[in-house]
């Protein structure tokens, strides 16, 4: 999956309100400090999780799944198995009037899925993190020795 730089800015640009799809309330699993950092970004996180649900999570209350979320959550970010991603991308397109994008996380991909959210005017990132790609795209990613192509120190 080849996104271009303008593309994902964009998409994270507009995202407002993100509903993380199996965020653990576990702080050292990686969907929970992706999500902290998207909520200490200033994007509303909407935690969807149905082992935790009703419990609080970033200030929010837990959702057991898509049909509980506010009907304002423009953007899915999905930390699921590949193959539970069409029962999410029905669900997301059944109960989210304004989705815009639909994300899955790195590793997560399923092509017929993102077809099919496409073919309604749903932009789709699969095997990407979208805090990787903030830090990447908007220079704060500063550790690891990653090259991102977009702030050099060289004159």
């Amino acid at each position: 999956m080849d996104y271009s730089d303008s593309f994902l800015r964009a998409v994270l640009t507009r995202a407002k309100m993100i509903a993380v799809v199996g965020v653990s309330p576990n702080t050292v699993r990686p969907s929970y400090f992706v999500a902290r950092y998207l909520k200490l970004k200033g994007f509303t996180v909407i935690p969807v999780n149905p082992g935790h649900a009703g419990k609080q999570l970033f200030g929010e209350v837990v959702r057991a799944d898509l049909s509980e979320v506010p009907k304002e959550v423009d953007m899915v970010d999905v930390f699921r198995r590949s193959e539970a991603v069409p029962e999410i991308a029905e669900a997301a397109l059944a109960h989210l009037p304004n989705l815009k994008t639909f994300w899955m996380q790195i590793g997560v991909e399923h092509a017929e899925a993102a077809a099919r959210l496409q073919a309604a005017g749903v932009d789709v990132v699969m095997s990407r993190c979208p805090k990787i790609e903030y830090q990447r795209l908007f220079g704060e990613l500063r550790m690891g020795g990653f090259s991102t192509g977009i702030i050099s120190s060289k004159l």
